[in-house]
C-alpha cells in the first residue's frame, strides 16, 4: 500500500509569537506535520486568468494542504483576500473568508442567527444618530451597548449608562464614520457569561467568564476571571448551531445563561486560545491540528473517489 502523502499546513497570523499561533505549531510539531506561519501581508497574489499563484516576500509559494487563519481585524480585507487566493490553489481552509467575514460584522451574524431561529440579544442598527436615539426603548433603554460593526471582543465596545453619554458616543463614533450596533445591556447579576470554543461541530471546552468588579459584563476585559463549566445539551446545541450557521469549522461562541435559556451574542472565527487554555487545563490547540488533518484526508478521499472508475 502507497504510503500517504504528508499534510503540509499553513498557519496565518502575524506573528509566531502570538500565544494562539505558538500553541498551533507546537500541536502540529508534536503530531510530526510539518507547520509554517506565514504573515498574510508578506504574501503577494498573482493571477492569469488561468490559475492563481502566491509568493511569499518575493519568492514562489508551494501551495499548501491546510490553512488556519488567524488573521488580526486590522488586516482583515487584504488578509482575507490571501486566504480566498489559497483556496484557489485546492487547500482545505479552517474557516473560509466568507465565514470569517460574517462572524466578524456583528450587524450580519446577528441576522444569520436570527434567520436560523437561535435566540440574540434586542440590538438596533441606523445610520442616522437621531433614529438609533428613538429605537433604544426596542433593546430595553439606556444602558445599552455600543459595538462597532467590525469591532473585536476586546476593543469597539462600550456601555452607556444615560441618554446624554449615548447621544455624545453616536455623534463621535458616526462622525468618524464608523458604523456601529446598540445592543441590550444586561444587568441581572444571575445571568452567567459563557464561552464555548467548537471544533468540527462538537464543543471541547466551555468557560464562565466573570469581569473585573465596575468592568463590562459580556467581555473578555483585562482582569476578568474563567472558571470552567459543564454546559447544559441545550447550550452545546446552540453552540454547535451557531458555527454552523455561519460556515466556521473553529470558532467561539459567547452566550448568556439567561433564565436558563442560551442566547448568543457574538460567535469569534479566530477564538484566543490562552484564557481558555488556562482556565481548563486542556489542550485545545491540538484538536484544531487534528481536525485540519481530518479535513484534508476527507477532501482526498473524496477527490479520489471522483476519479476512480465505476463499475
Amino acid at each position: 500500500m502507497a504510503r500517504a502523502a504528508p499534510i503540509r499546513l499553513v498557519i496565518l497570523s502575524r506573528s509566531d509569537t502570538i500565544y494562539s499561533t505558538r500553541r498551533l505549531v507546537e500541536a502540529a510539531r508534536e503530531r510530526r506535520i510539518p507547520t509554517r506561519v506565514l504573515n498574510p501581508m508578506d504574501c503577494e497574489m498573482h493571477l492569469d486568468g488561468r490559475s492563481a499563484h502566491l509568493h511569499y516576500r518575493g519568492k514562489p509559494l508551494r501551495a499548501a494542504d491546510a490553512i488556519i487563519p488567524r488573521i488580526a481585524q486590522s488586516i482583515a480585507p487584504y488578509g482575507l483576500a490571501v486566504l480566498n487566493h489559497m483556496a484557489l490553489s485546492g487547500a482545505v481552509l479552517l474557516n473560509g473568508a466568507d465565514a470569517i467575514a460574517s462572524a466578524r460584522n456583528k450587524m450580519r451574524s446577528l441576522q444569520l442567527l436570527t434567520g436560523h431561529g437561535i435566540d440574540v440579544p434586542p440590538t438596533v442598527m441606523a445610520r442616522d444618530p437621531r433614529s438609533i436615539k428613538e429605537m433604544v426603548p426596542l433593546v430595553g433603554g439606556v444602558p445599552v451597548l455600543i459595538k462597532l460593526l467590525q469591532g473585536t471582543d476586546r476593543q469597539g465596545v462600550m456601555i452607556c449608562e444615560t441618554m446624554p453619554s449615548l447621544e455624545a458616543a453616536l455623534e463621535a463614533i458616526l462622525g468618524l464614520g464608523q458604523n456601529l450596533v446598540v445592543q441590550q445591556y444586561v444587568r441581572d447579576a444571575d445571568d452567567m457569561d459563557l464561552r464555548a470554543l467548537v471544533v468540527g461541530g462538537e464543543v471541547r471546552c466551555a468557560v464562565r467568564r466573570i469581569p473585573r468588579p465596575g468592568r463590562l459584563r459580556r467581555t473578555l476585559s483585562k482582569g476578568a476571571k474563567f472558571e470552567p463549566v459543564k454546559l447544559p445539551a441545550a447550550f452545546e446545541r446552540t453552540a454547535i448551531r451557531a458555527t454552523g450557521v455561519l460556515g466556521l469549522e473553529v470558532g467561539a461562541v459567547d452566550m448568556l445563561d439567561h433564565d436558563g435559556r442560551p442566547r448568543v451574542f457574538e460567535v469569534h472565527s479566530s477564538p484566543g486560545l490562552k484564557e481558555l487554555e488556562m482556565a481548563t487545563g486542556h489542550d485545545l490547540a491540538g484538536p484544531i491540528v487534528e481536525h485540519a488533518v481530518a479535513m484534508v484526508r476527507r477532501s482526498r478521499s473524496e477527490r479520489l473517489e471522483m476519479v476512480q472508475p465505476k463499475d
